[in-house]
């Protein structure tokens, strides 16, 4: 294949002439198009000839998914489109799960507020709801302001819809802020957008003042979303159809008219082959560059909450101090693209490239999304270039999920959690976007306390990390060389004083160090404090801050929850983690016991340990001079022995087997993994399969595991799948793609198996037949009767042993 740059150079209209050609060298037969009704849809992976056949394909369909290491596009077609692009020269093949996806809504019942057949997203009246109902009931940290309208509602006022962009801040603390600037469904088929940013808005006012980083973000940075950058589009999306520009319908006859939104900002219009002049096609750039009502709106709007930080010659960077950020999500590849989208970036890339393509590792590295500069193919008129462009403002595309009509688990499994924490990145950094993602991120201790009694010493410390960058791109990472902590007062403002941490082994000398400190409180008043600590590389760059709440008590009359852990089998204490909501302790290895100095309230009580089923007491009421009592029996988990037994005894099945391991763990030391000798390999489909279980008596079984993955976004898959006759069949309960660096617990209900005596549980990797990565594991397997922590199965894979597991490839 041709290298990239030379595809991006050129133009449609040369590939265009070279399609008879490219039939007439076609190797074999073109595959036929399956008989369709008239305007069904299918998604195929499409693979061209010649990379020359994929510019003029992308003009023609306005976005397709182009995967060059895989040599196809991933690309929505009808039955002709089907048949033209096999007598090009084009094999096709279908992807029945994603044409499924297209189809969802076909016979789903309309409710009114969410789009039929996918009860995940909203509608734009349920999106605009929900935006005015977390604006009043937070006036204080939401506005919902109107900034201009849409195409209809010039034509007819009563037909169309504003514009809205929900303004979250904290009023009563005083700016200026840096701002965060999102804009979702520019392209109405692209259903994951809007939902994403709304539920972060939900997430971040709802967090505001218990959870410490939802609050500093809040109170000292401005969050600007659009959740709805072309409403009337949105609206005949939601009925099913395949719609992507606006709906203006002056200059087309045809059915496929209206402007594409993100070819007519005012930026580069028309200029490099990265639009179309034909105004029935879907990539039609508009009469003249803002032509659109929608596109003047978000211009400015950008130009009133940004500064300028960028000199005008196109060769000239911003100013690496720069505040602010931009982002307008989009589906789908995945993938995170930044300026320019109408230039090749190999021969002509942007004058901040560097940062711009640190910024997009970092949510790499969060997402398991690539990231690069540029577009997937050339883009003039583009949002994120008029942002950089015009305003020197960091500019991305995020390009989420693998479909337009990404299915709600997909969606739930995949999307949102890859989403929210990018979004939470983007809140973080924007105050120094060009400095702070070279910097280390500094990751708070998991056993933070929460509150302490004034007067005490209390440990303050984590994780300085420099390594965290995903894997498009050159190598990063330094040995860190400081750590700050600051009370109440951030590093930014005036009178902000640092104090130290240490690193835990005595010297820095790494890439991600232990650090601690311990913080006097004497002099500090009771009552909450912000914490903020910092982490600095060897290259002298400062990463984000982290925050955490220290709410310090008066030990006279603070409330007080206490009391013992046990072994439900032995009788021996435990050394469990209490948790009270945000406040905890750590019981006694000798005793059990634990106290947990904290507010007065109400709060659920929880206490969990690496290789048993955790347990809850609900409804605690902590009160002043009063101790609660709260006992906990925890269940072990059988199999936990000692764990340093290793593989004596275990077998495993060729030719791509399960394994365990010590690389990573979640607890103590052994993990399963599909891919114990480092990356996995390509086209596999290689299972970790139970025993036969008997759940007879389970009337409501919990599946419990812990898990952590790296896998290929969108096309390497980890599937959770039940069997309640033995492994005749499976019903899939959950599917991972992507990264998720850190363990984290999942808990499924399997009504599946409810009265089974022959149930099982696998795990399963399937991969396609590029890319591969570093693979699953998972750790502390269980399944429980129902809510109650009675486990009747348990694996923490720690014995050596695998007699009670098969690892094949089915």
């Amino acid at each position: 294949m041709l290298p990239r740059t030379a595809v991006r150079r050129l133009r449609p209209a040369l590939a265009v002439l070279c399609l008879p050609l490219l039939a007439a060298l076609a190797p074999v037969a073109a595959p036929a198009a399956p008989a369709a009704e008239e305007g069904e849809r299918f998604m195929v992976r499409a693979f061209p000839l010649l990379d020359e056949q994929v510019p003029p394909l992308a003009a023609r369909v306005g976005h397709l998914g182009w995967y060059a290491e895989k040599g196809f596009a991933l690309v929505e077609v009808d039955e002709a489109l089907w048949r033209e692009l096999a007598a090009a020269g084009w094999r096709i093949e279908l992807d029945e799960e994603r044409t499924a996806w297209l189809h969802l809504g076909d016979d789903a019942p309309e409710n009114g507020e969410t789009i039929p057949g996918f009860p995940c997203y909203r509608t734009v009246e349920e999106t605009y709801a929900a935006a005015a109902a977390l604006a009043a009931a937070r006036p204080d940290l939401a506005t919902w302001i109107d900034i201009g309208d849409s195409w209809q509602k010039v034509q007819t006022p009563a037909a169309g819809y504003d514009l809205h962009a929900l303004v979250l801040t904290n009023e009563s603390v005083p700016g200026p802020k840096p701002p965060l600037l999102v804009t979702a469904a520019i392209h109405a088929r692209e259903y994951t957008t809007a939902e994403l940013l709304t539920r972060f808005a939900e997430w971040i006012v709802g967090a505001h003042g218990s959870d410490a980083e939802a609050t500093w973000m809040l109170d000292h940075h401005a969050l600007h979303f659009v959740l709805h950058a072309n409403p009337d589009g949105r609206k005949r999306a939601e009925t099913g159809e395949d719609w992507r520009k606006n709906v203006n319908s002056t200059l087309c006859a045809s059915g496929n008219y209206g402007i594409d939104l993100n070819r007519n900002f005012d930026f580069e219009w028309g200029c490099c082959g990265g639009s179309s002049t034909n105004p029935c096609v879907d990539t039609y750039r508009g009469t003249a560059p803002a032509s659109e009502p929608e596109t003047q709106a978000i211009q400015a709007y950008m130009q009133a909450i940004f500064q300028d930080w960028r000199p005008e010659p196109l060769t000239e960077p911003a100013d690496p101090d720069a505040e602010g950020v931009y982002v307008d999500l989009h589906s789908f590849s995945p993938a995170i693209l930044s300026v320019w989208g109408f230039l090749d970036p190999g021969t002509n890339p942007p004058p901040n490239g560097p940062e711009l393509l640190r910024l997009g590792r970092k949510w790499g590295y969060l997402s398991g999304y690539p990231a690069q500069l540029g577009s997937l193919y050339v883009v003039d008129g583009s949002t994120k270039d008029y942002s950089y462009g015009e305003l020197g403002i960091p500019g991305y595309t995020w390009e989420l999920g693998t479909s337009f009509f990404e299915s709600c688990a997909s969606f739930e499994a995949n999307v949102l959690p890859a989403g929210l924490a990018m979004l939470r990145y983007a809140a973080r950094v924007a105050r120094a976007p060009y400095r702070l993602p070279a910097g280390p991120d500094l990751l708070l201790d998991p056993a933070w306390a929460g509150a302490a009694a004034q007067g005490a010493l209390v440990p303050v410390g984590g994780t300085a990390d420099d390594t965290r960058y995903g894997a498009s791109g050159p190598a990063e990472g330094q040995t860190i060389a400081a750590a700050e902590l600051y009370v109440d007062t951030p590093p930014w403002s005036p009178g902000a004083t640092a104090i130290p941490l240490d690193p835990a082994d005595g010297l820095f000398d790494e890439t991600s160090e232990e650090v601690t400190v311990e913080l006097p409180t004497g002099s500090l008043a009771l009552g909450r404090h912000a914490l903020y600590l910092r982490g600095q590389d060897a290259g002298g760059h400062w990463g984000p801050v982290t925050a955490a709440f220290l709410d310090l008590l008066d030990p006279a009359t603070a409330p007080r929850i206490a009391g013992s852990v046990i072994d439900g089998t032995s009788g021996m204490p435990l050394a469990a983690r209490v948790a009270a909501g945000p406040y905890a302790d750590l019981a006694d290895a000798a005793s059990g016991a634990y106290e947990i100095l904290l507010p007065a309230g109400t709060y659920d009580v929880a206490a969990t340990h690496d290789g048993y089923g955790p347990a809850t007491v609900s409804g605690v009421v902590a009160a002043e001079l009063a101790t609660a009592r709260v006992e906990f029996t925890l269940a072990p988990f059988p199999v936990y022995t000692d764990g340093e037994s290793g593989a004596a005894g275990w077998t495993t099945q060729a030719p791509f087997p399960w394994a365990l391991t010590t690389e990573q763990a979640h607890s103590p030391t052994h993990s399963w993994t599909d891919s114990p000798a480092g990356n996995y390999g390509n086209n596999r489909n290689t299972s970790l399969t139970s025993p036969l279980l008997d759940l007879s008596t389970a009337a409501a079984p919990v599946l419990s595991f812990w898990h952590r993955f790296d896998l290929e976004s969108g096309w390497d898959y980890g599937r959770v799948e039940v069997s309640a006759n033995g492994g005749g069949t499976w019903v899939q309960k959950a599917q991972y793609s992507g990264a998720q660096g850190a363990w984290q617990q999942v808990e499924l209900a399997v009504p599946e198996l409810a009265g089974s005596a022959q149930a099982r549980v696998r795990f399963r990797l399937t991969t396609d037949g590029s890319e591969v990565r570093d693979g699953w594991w998972v750790d502390d397997i269980g399944i429980r009767r129902g809510p109650s922590p009675t486990w009747l199965f348990v694996d923490g894979a720690e014995t050596g042993s695998t007699a009670r597991w098969s690892a094949a490839t089915p």
